[in-house]
């Protein structure tokens, strides 16, 4: 789902856990339990920390922009594999996305915005 603004636009992905990791299903890009690996599923399990049952799922919503109440801000770092690495100063982590960031993006944003909310 996408939701935007003259200013903004905010993507929305359902989150839950499957097979030890984090995973997605986004119909509109055709993807399902797409996983996140290299990194990223840590970086989920500190943002989710407050959500009680996010393994059964929570929504994440993300931006290139910041938006209003963002939970964590990812900079790009380099290039690897097809995919893109990204750092958090919040948690000083690492994490990897995979080539799928192109199915809501062009090219690889230079930040990410991102927060953690829960489905209820």
């Amino acid at each position: 789902m996408i939701m935007t603004n003259s200013s903004n636009s905010i993507m929305v992905l359902k989150p839950y856990w499957y097979a030890d990791t984090w995973v997605f299903d986004e119909e509109r890009v055709n993807l399902y339990q797409e996983p996140f690996v290299c990194g990223i599923p840590e970086m989920i399990d500190k943002i989710v920390s407050h959500i009680p049952n996010a393994r059964n799922g929570f929504r994440m919503l993300f931006s290139s922009k910041p938006f209003p109440g963002y939970d964590v801000e990812l900079v790009w770092r380099r290039s690897e594999w097809e995919g893109n690495w990204y750092y958090s100063e919040q948690f000083d982590m690492e994490g990897w996305l995979c080539p799928a960031l192109f199915r809501y993006f062009d090219e690889a944003p230079q930040e990410l915005y991102v927060k953690a909310e829960s489905l209820d």
